[in-house]
């Protein structure tokens, strides 16, 4: 059994470029910053920022698009995938992207406090007119009777 799978959590170094295909079917491009930090060993604080290019397509994309902007916090799940061509001086090049399947958006539009998460599977769309929805559905409590093991 193989699995391939990428989770990232950083902000936004660009506005996500929403396009469509031919077809119709939205898909947006865009670029999220992590970092790490450590402190090496004369005590001097290190960081070290790593550059991810992310694709999210359909539903997630127009999302994206239309609520995400640089700087905004996110976290997203997603799959890697490397596609190559052959640029027009003729050498062969590569890009490994993450094909996203899951998005939480760490900050609401400005600054609402509103985190919505969204799941590329979700049939879920956000009119323009009407904020983003609460998570503040109150979830049932799990008794320690009804776990199966």
């Amino acid at each position: 059994m193989d699995l391939n799978r990428a989770t990232i959590l950083g902000r936004l170094t660009r506005d996500p470029e929403l396009r469509s295909t031919a077809t119709g079917k939205s898909v947006a491009n865009l670029g999220v910053a992590t970092s790490i930090i450590w402190t090496d060993t004369t005590g001097v604080r290190q960081e070290k920022p790593e550059y991810h290019n992310v694709v999210m397509w359909g539903k997630l994309a127009d999302i994206a698009g239309q609520y995400l902007s640089k700087g905004r916090r996110v976290y997203i799940e997603g799959r890697l995938e490397t596609r190559d061509w052959t640029g027009q001086d003729g050498v062969k090049r590569y890009r490994t992207e993450i094909i996203a399947d899951n998005l939480i958006m760490l900050e609401g539009p400005r600054g609402s406090g509103v985190a919505p998460s969204v799941n590329s599977r979700d049939d879920m769309s956000f009119p323009q007119e009407s904020p983003m929805p609460s998570r503040s559905v109150v979830e049932d409590e799990i008794k320690v009777e009804d776990i199966p093991f």
